[in-house]
């Protein structure tokens, strides 16, 4: 698969959405990372919540996280369409496509149109998401099948992570916590990690800033000694065994983009 246009790189928020149904939204959080082929998109409500663990939240407030969105994947461009290969999902997999007509209005203001017209969006870029543009697909060491991937443009990081016990079949997350027996469970199927935030060059701890996990928010992916720009990051065995909040037992591992 190509890459994608220089253009379509960096950290896009979304401004509006609004549907032919009359439905318009701009409050909700929502950042798509883009590099030159793997991306990760997140989409937080705005429902303030404790910065407390899964297991710490009231069932109600882990209700409330059903409604969060994240995935991560491939995208591809093909004149004016993009297409976002989801390979990984805060949701469960609908098998529907992700894909859209592009219109760039300025190099910094991005315009998607649904094929059948139901909705559009206008997307913003972040113009300290300029700049170096990298990213790297991750398998869990004890579980091929669990992935992630860190993604960097310009100032800010994008860590993503599947759950270390995948979700079954459903429609929407809030199907499944609804048939959940036990608080255990629905925190089990809350534990997929979506974490946005910045580095400033690693003059500072890499500040998560937007998270799928409340108590992720103001907290640190990876300390300040950890260059985002050097070469040899995606390589170095301290940062693939202390990625997120759920690490597999035997870290992280480099893998093929999907």
């Amino acid at each position: 698969m190509t890459q994608v246009p220089q253009r379509y790189l960096g950290v896009w928020k979304r401004r509006l959405i609004q549907r032919c149904s009359g439905y318009s939204d701009s409050e909700t959080a929502v950042y798509w990372l883009q590099t030159p082929r793997l991306f990760a998109d997140l989409r937080i409500p705005k429902n303030p919540l404790p910065g407390l663990t899964l297991e710490s939240l009231s069932d109600s407030q882990r209700q409330a996280l059903c409604k969060q969105q994240g995935f991560a994947g491939v995208t591809h461009v093909d004149a004016d369409i993009c297409q976002w290969h989801r390979k990984m999902d805060y949701q469960p997999v609908s098998g529907d496509e992700d894909i859209g007509r592009m219109h760039f209005e300025t190099n910094d203001c991005l315009i998607e149109t649904a094929l059948d017209e139901s909705y559009y969006e206008i997307w913003d870029r972040l113009p300290l998401s300029l700049g170096a543009f990298r990213g790297q697909w991750l398998q869990a060491m004890d579980e091929p099948s669990r992935q992630g991937c860190l993604l960097l443009a310009g100032d800010y990081f994008m860590f993503a992570a599947s759950r270390p016990e995948p979700l079954l079949p459903g429609t929407h997350l809030q199907e499944l916590f609804s048939q959940a027996e036990s608080s255990k469970t629905t925190a089990s199927l809350l534990a997929c990690e979506l974490s946005f935030g910045q580095h400033h060059a690693g003059d500072a701890p890499w500040k998560i800033g937007c998270s799928t996990l409340p108590a992720k928010i103001g907290q640190f992916l990876l300390p300040s000694l950890v260059d985002p720009f050097a070469p040899d990051i995606f390589a170095n065995d301290a940062v693939l065994s202390s990625l997120g909040t759920f690490i597999p037992a035997g870290g992280w591992r480099c893998a093929p983009d999907p």
